[in-house]
């Protein structure tokens, strides 16, 4: 055997077991420090109609965003329902832009739709009114305003909030509060607000709605609480407030909740298709290649656990249509094994030796599986596009899984494959015509016919 393909097969060694490591069940949470550098083994992300959870499509409003900065305006969006979401403690979340104005939110574990919408759909745009009569005489609620550091009148709103308010418990009545904190701007308007309203009522609005509206009883600087709300709401509110307003008005366009059983049931049968699958094609390529068959099963074997451990390391949210997507892949890479045997078997029978057959049904192999996998390619690139602009999650899903599956494909069928083979090639056994399914006698009659000049 060759040195180079010594090296080339120890390295595929390793990288099979780094890979089978990866993937292999253990409890979660398992982690490796290597110096200053944190390995994390992590399960397979599941999407929701494996796992169950809630689906959201939001549409952002931008009639009055400039169209400058209409793109700043979506991301500024996406960047507070991350924070909104993080604070909320759902797992796994998926957040991501569909398009100029819409961003899919998927919520593994969430089953309230109604929880989701209250948590990430109100734009939480807090602002404090104090009460001034109207042309009628009859009193109202207008924006309560002071002198900023500026030297201008500002509105009192909840921007003016440090990111660190929290749900307490009235020590009198035992009722849910929010407790606030104001940085220095918002804490010199505060100051002025309360002190020319003590006596008086100070109103919290939530986006346009009353949420309670206290009496100042002192002038108040650095702090403050929210009272009128239940536990739940005092609970969602102060995560909106710590993750801020968003920065235009959004709409719920599609909303969907999945369930976990079905999920449940979906990935079983889906994982039972796939070893049925695979089993067969593992005996078809044993009895009709014979040798290299059982190197196309070995190879087959590496290419699904290299598979599983990419999927897991990026990580790809794992859905029915991306298994579907893993499973064609499966079938690619079997088909580009089929290509070389073939072309294999025309050499030997051309009367090559094995090994320059080998060599040689590679090379004139290489072409057809790289134009078709570049085919399968492309399409990919294009159904991504489609559903990442159009809002198909599940076109997303099945074009990730199998783009990453046709190049780990090539990757096993041009390396793997080959230096199996090669090894093959340089024991004993594998000097046998038969153990490669070319019978003998074909091969002695064209090389006699070679020699007669017939």
């Amino acid at each position: 055997m060759r040195r180079n393909n010594k090296i080339i097969l120890l390295g595929i060694v390793i990288l099979t077991l780094m890979a089978a490591w990866v993937v292999w069940p253990r409890a979660d949470g398992f982690s490796l420090q290597l110096g200053g550098l944190s390995f994390e083994r992590k399960s397979l992300k599941l999407g929701l109609d494996l796992q169950g959870g809630t689906s959201l499509v939001m549409q952002g409003d931008l009639s009055s965003v400039p169209t400058s900065t209409a793109d700043k305006a979506m991301d500024g969006v996406v960047n507070v329902l991350e924070r909104r979401i993080n604070g909320y403690g759902v797992a796994e979340a998926t957040i991501q832009r569909q398009g100029a104005d819409r961003i899919l939110v998927q919520l593994p574990g969430v089953r309230d739709v109604q929880e989701a919408i209250n948590l990430i759909g109100k734009t939480a745009q807090l602002d404090f009114r104090e009460q001034q009569p109207g042309p009628d005489g009859q009193m109202q609620w207008v924006p309560a305003t002071a002198l900023g550091n500026d030297g201008q009148q500002q509105q009192l709103t909840g921007k003016y909030f440090q990111p660190n308010s929290q749900v307490s418990f009235d020590q009198q009545t035992g009722k849910p509060q929010v407790n606030f904190e104001w940085n220095s701007e918002g804490a010199k308007l505060f100051e002025q607000i309360t002190g020319r309203l003590i006596g008086k009522p100070l109103g919290i609005f939530l986006d346009n709605e009353m949420i309670s509206a206290p009496t100042v009883q002192s002038v108040i600087r650095d702090s403050g609480v929210i009272t009128g709300v239940g536990l739940q709401e005092a609970q969602l509110l102060a995560i909106q407030l710590n993750a801020g307003a968003l920065p235009i008005p959004v709409n719920i366009i599609q909303q969907q909740d999945v369930d976990a059983t079905l999920g449940a049931d979906s990935l079983q049968k889906s994982l039972l298709a796939g070893q049925i699958g695979l089993g067969i094609v593992a005996l078809f390529m044993l009895i009709h290649y014979r040798v290299p068959g059982l190197l196309a099963d070995i190879a087959l074997l590496v290419y699904s656990t290299l598979a599983l451990a990419v999927f897991q390391l990026i990580p790809v949210t794992l859905t029915l249509a991306g298994i579907a997507g893993f499973i064609l892949s499966i079938g690619m890479a079997v088909d580009a094994n089929i290509l070389i045997f073939e072309r294999t078997k025309e050499e030997v029978r051309a009367g090559r030796t094995l090994g320059a057959a080998i060599e040689a049904g590679f090379s004139r192999a290489w072409t057809s599986i790289r134009d078709s996998n570049f085919s399968t390619l492309i399409t990919c690139v294009i159904l991504f596009w489609f559903g990442s602009n159009f809002g198909a999650s599940i076109v997303t899903g099945f074009a990730v899984t199998l783009a990453l599956g046709v190049i780990i494909s090539m990757f096993t069928a041009i390396i793997v494959t080959r230096t199996f083979l090669r090894t093959l090639v340089s024991s004993q056994f594998g000097r046998s015509l038969a153990s490669f399914g070319v019978e003998p006698h074909t091969t002695t009659q064209k090389l006699a016919v070679a020699a007669t000049g017939d």
